[in-house]
């Protein structure tokens, strides 16, 4: 059982760097493999990175490779996601996830607990 709890969104103007924090409850964080995800207005819930349970492996989506990195720190049972070089169309709810078991995944519907979500806004 997992209870995760976003922050560290805000306004910023492209080509800054913001870094999100998701904080989660519960002594198992460290079994758990964690996620980002995010959703614009009228667009649908994409991947944006993931990490296995142990930081043993990372992924991304394609288009954001080598500009976000994801990374956690299980002593703290947080996950962190840092964004650089910002761009408008970066502008969206940003989600964590957690999944069971070690591994990660790029789909949504394999993550069983999700945050409420912070809002990242870039303005041009």
């Amino acid at each position: 059982q997992v209870q995760l709890v976003e922050s560290g969104g805000g306004l910023v103007q492209a080509g800054d760097s913001l870094r999100l924090s998701c904080a989660a409850s519960g002594r198992t964080f460290s079994t758990y493999a964690m996620g980002w995800f995010r959703q614009a207005p009228g667009k649908k819930r994409e991947f944006v990175a993931a990490i296995s349970a142990t930081s043993s492996s990372t992924t991304y989506a394609d288009s954001l490779r080598g500009r976000f990195t994801i990374s956690r720190d299980n002593s703290k049972n947080t996950v962190y996601l840092q964004m650089n070089k910002m761009k408008p169309e970066d502008t969206a709810v940003y989600y964590c996830a957690a999944k069971s078991g070690t591994t990660y995944s790029t789909l949504a519907y394999r993550y069983n607990y999700w945050g409420q979500g912070t809002q990242v806004t870039v303005s041009s």
